[in-house]
């Protein structure tokens, strides 16, 4: 089943964002390479492709996983929450409707 998890940061987290994006990033691969990941990003701080030094609000990353359980724990290890850069995640079954 896909789920969806959303990542809170941190005000005046762009510095921990930018120093654990490689790990962060080498899990998504790793989902992608399974064929689970559907859609991962972060959310700009701004109306902006590019928010700069303003940074990042959070991210969205939609996949699938065996269950909630099993995507919470998958969730609970991101490099963004050890760096502290997630003041919070949530973890939420995903239905996708569009596009078919």
């Amino acid at each position: 089943m896909l789920y969806a998890i959303v990542g809170e940061d941190h005000p005046g987290s762009l510095a921990a964002r930018l120093a654990a994006r490689p790990a962060h990033v080498e899990r998504l691969k790793a989902l992608q390479e399974e064929g689970r990941l559907i859609l991962a990003g972060p959310f700009p701080a701004i109306d902006a492709p590019d928010p700069g030094p303003a940074g990042f609000s959070g991210s969205l990353i939609v996949a699938d996983f065996a269950s909630l359980e099993v995507a919470k724990a998958w969730a609970d290890a991101d490099p963004y929450i050890a760096a502290g850069v997630y003041a919070g995640v949530s973890v939420k079954p995903f239905k996708k409707a569009l596009p078919a």
